[in-house]
C-alpha cells in the first residue's frame, strides 16, 4: 500500500507540474493575448462570420446566461432525435436499434450537462454515429460551456465595474479550439500508441480457445476517451468504462487516465491566480482542494485495502484487499485511488464497480460528490467553490467586525442568499427525488420487487437510490450497478436532477458576480480579511466540511453507515 501511495503521489506531482504552465496558457487564451495557436484565428473568424456573431461584443451576466441557456436547446434537440433514430441512420455496422424516447431524452440531457450518466451499455446501445456525432460532440461543447461559465465568473471579479463578463460565444469556441481539441488530439495519439482502437469497422468475430464464436466490439474509441476525461465528462465508449482493455490497454495508459482527469480542473485553479493577478489566492485554493481530496481518498483507500471481514470469515484470503468488482490488472488500491479522483472530479470515470465498495467508502463518495468543489468539474468545480467562498467570507468578516468584501467588492445579503440557496438546492433535489423513489418502491402494488429496481435491499438499496440522484446532481454520472435504472421513472427523474445540478450553480454564480460587478471597487486596507492566507484556507475548508456534514449526516446514517455497522 505504501508503494502504491507513493505512485499516486508521483502522478499528482506530475499533474501539478503540467497544470501550472497550462493555467498560465489559459490566461492568455481568455485574456485574448497572443499564443502559439494563433494560426487558428482565421478559422475562428470564419465560424463567427457565418454565425453572424461579434466575438468582441462584451455581455453582461444576463446576456451571457441567456446565450448559454439558448444554445443548450439548440444542441439537445438534434441529439435526442438522432438517438431515437440511430437504428435507421448510417455508421451503424452493428445494427443497433434506436433508443426508447425516455432513454434518448435521458442520454441527451446526460451528455449535454456533462454528467454522462449512462442507462445504456455503450457497445450495444449506441451506434458509431451516436457515439461520435452525439456523445463525443456533446462532451466537447458541454466541457467548453463549463469552462466558459467558470471564466465568466472569474472575469466578474475584476476591479473594473464598467466591463461585462465577456462574450459567451467567444469563450465557448476558444475553449474548444485552443484548449480541449489540441489536448484531446495529443492524448488520442498517446492512447492509440498504447493500443486503443480507432476504427469504424464493425464488431470482430473471433473463435476463442474453447472453440466458441464471439463478437468483439471495437470502434472509434480513441476519438471519445480523451475528451471524456479532459472535459470532466466520464461517459465510456464501453459499458465497463476504463476497466475495458480497449479503453485502458496498459498500466501506462492507466497513468495517463489518472493525469488527464485531474489536469484541467487543477490548471483552472492556477488560471484564476494568473487572470486576477492573485497567485497567492490560487495557491490557497489549491491547498484547500488538495486537503479535501486527501480527506476523501483516505477512507476510500483504507476501506478497500482492508477488505470485507465477512470474506475472511469464509476462509478467503483478503490480503489483496476488497477485490470484488475490481479490475485484477490494477488491484484494489489503485482502483480506490482512481475512484476517489473521479468522485472529487465529477468525471465519474470508473475502473471498478462502485456498488461493490465498502460502506464507508460509499460514504466518502457521497460526501465528495455533494461538495463537488475539491477541484471539482472543469469550470464548475470553481463555481461551487465560489459559493463556499462567498459564504466563508461573509461569515469570517462578520466574526471580526468588518463588512464582507471579496476582491474589493462588497458582499451584501443578496449575494449571501443566492450562495446559500444554491448550496441548499444541491442537496435538496437529490434528497427529495430519493424520497419519491423510496415512496414509489415501498407503496408499489404487489411490492417493490415487481419494479425490478434493486438487486440489494435494506440500507444498501437505499444508498443505491440516493447515490443515483447525488451523482446526477453533481454531474458525476457514476452509479451503483445494482440499480435497474433504464426505466421511464429513473430516466425522467435523473434528467431533472442533472438539469438542476448543472444550471442552478451557473445561474447563481453569474447572478452573484453580476451584483458584485455593479459595485464600486474598494482598495484593500489593513482591516480587510486576507482571503489568500493559510488561516483563511483552513477556515474555508472548515466551512465546507461543516456545511456538508450538516446536510448529509442524517441521510448517511440511514444508508451506508447503518450498512457498515451491520457487517
Amino acid at each position: 500500500m505504501l508503494i502504491d501511495s507513493f505512485g499516486f503521489g508521483l502522478i499528482f506531482i506530475v499533474t501539478l507540474c503540467l497544470a501550472v504552465p497550462l493555467g498560465a496558457y489559459m490566461k492568455r487564451v481568455y485574456h485574448n493575448d497572443s499564443s502559439f495557436l494563433d494560426f487558428i484565428l482565421p478559422l475562428e473568424k470564419w465560424i463567427f462570420k457565418i454565425c453572424r456573431i461579434d466575438p468582441k461584443k462584451s455581455m453582461n451576466w444576463k446576456q451571457y446566461l441567456l446565450a448559454l441557456l439558448f444554445i443548450q436547446v439548440v444542441w439537445v434537440i438534434p441529439a435526442f432525435i438522432v438517438l431515437m433514430l440511430q437504428g435507421k441512420l448510417f455508421l451503424n455496422p452493428a445494427h443497433i436499434t434506436g433508443m426508447d424516447w425516455s432513454l434518448a431524452l435521458n442520454s441527451a440531457i446526460s451528455f449535454l450537462t456533462s454528467t454522462n450518466l449512462q442507462h445504456y451499455v455503450g457497445e450495444t446501445g449506441a451506434s458509431y454515429l451516436s457515439q461520435i456525432g452525439v456523445f463525443t460532440y456533446l462532451q466537447f461543447v458541454s466541457a467548453a460551456t463549463s469552462l466558459a461559465a467558470g471564466v465568466a465568473i472569474v472575469r466578474g471579479l475584476t476591479a473594473d465595474p464598467g466591463t461585462g463578463v465577456g462574450n459567451f460565444f467567444s469563450d465557448l469556441l476558444r475553449s474548444c479550439t485552443r484548449i480541449l481539441l489540441p489536448l484531446s488530439i495529443i492524448v488520442a495519439f498517446i492512447f492509440m500508441i498504447g493500443g486503443m482502437p480507432m476504427t469504424f469497422n464493425g464488431p470482430h468475430q473471433i473463435t476463442t480457445l474453447q472453440g466458441d464464436t464471439v463478437q468483439v466490439a471495437t470502434g472509434p474509441v480513441a476519438a471519445m476517451v480523451p475528451i471524456k476525461e479532459l472535459g470532466s465528462n466520464g461517459g465510456g465508449f464501453f459499458g465497463a468504462n476504463d476497466a475495458h482493455p480497449f479503453e485502458n490497454p496498459t498500466f501506462i495508459t492507466f497513468i495517463v487516465h489518472f493525469i488527464i482527469v485531474l489536469l484541467l480542473p487543477m490548471a483552472f485553479v492556477f488560471f484564476i491566480g494568473y487572470y486576477l493577478n492573485q497567485k497567492k489566492f490560487a495557491w490557497m485554493l489549491f491547498g484547500v482542494m488538495t486537503a479535501g481530496l486527501l480527506l476523501l481518498i483516505i477512507p476510500i483507500v483504507k476501506g478497500e485495502a482492508g477488505g470485507n471481514l465477512k470474506i475472511t470469515a469464509m476462509g478467503i484470503d483478503r490480503s489483496a484487499g476488497n477485490m470484488e468488482g475490481k479490475e485484477v490488472r490494477f488491484g484494489a488500491i489503485y482502483s480506490a485511488y482512481y475512484c476517489a479522483e473521479n468522485i472529487v472530479i465529477p468525471a465519474g470515470t470508473a475502473v471498478s464497480v462502485h456498488d461493490s465498495y465498502m460502506p464507508l467508502s460509499a460514504t466518502a463518495m457521497l460526501i465528495g460528490m455533494q461538495i463537488d468543489a475539491f477541484f471539482g468539474g472543469l469550470g464548475t468545480g470553481w463555481i461551487n467553490m465560489f459559493m463556499y467562498l462567498v459564504i466563508a467570507v461573509f461569515i469570517g468578516t462578520l466574526m471580526i467586525g468588518r463588512s464582507p468584501e471579496l476582491f474589493g467588492k462588497k458582499i451584501s445579503t443578496k449575494e449571501m442568499q443566492v450562495a446559500v440557496m444554491v448550496n441548499v438546492f444541491q442537496i435538496f433535489v437529490p434528497l427529495v427525488l430519493a424520497a419519491i423513489a423510496c415512496f414509489v418502491y415501498v407503496n408499489k402494488n404487489g411490492g417493490g420487487d415487481t419494479l425490478s429496481w434493486l438487486s440489494n435491499k435494506g440500507p444498501h438499496g437505499f444508498t443505491t437510490m440516493l447515490y443515483e440522484y447525488v451523482s446526477s446532481v453533481a454531474g458525476n454520472g457514476s452509479n451503483f450497478g445494482g440499480l435497474g435504472n433504464n426505466t421511464p421513472f429513473w430516466n425522467l427523474t435523473t434528467a431533472v436532477a442533472m438539469l438542476s445540478g448543472r444550471f442552478v450553480p451557473i445561474i447563481g454564480g453569474l447572478m452573484i458576480v453580476g451584483l458584485m460587478k455593479a459595485k464600486k471597487f474598494i482598495p484593500a486596507s489593513s482591516g480587510t480579511l486576507q482571503t489568500d492566507s493559510a488561516t483563511f484556507g483552513v477556515f474555508l475548508l472548515s466551512i465546507i466540511l461543516v456545511l456538508s456534514a450538516l446536510s448529509l449526516f442524517v441521510i448517511l446514517m440511514a444508508g451506508p453507515i447503518t450498512e457498515h455497522f451491520s457487517l
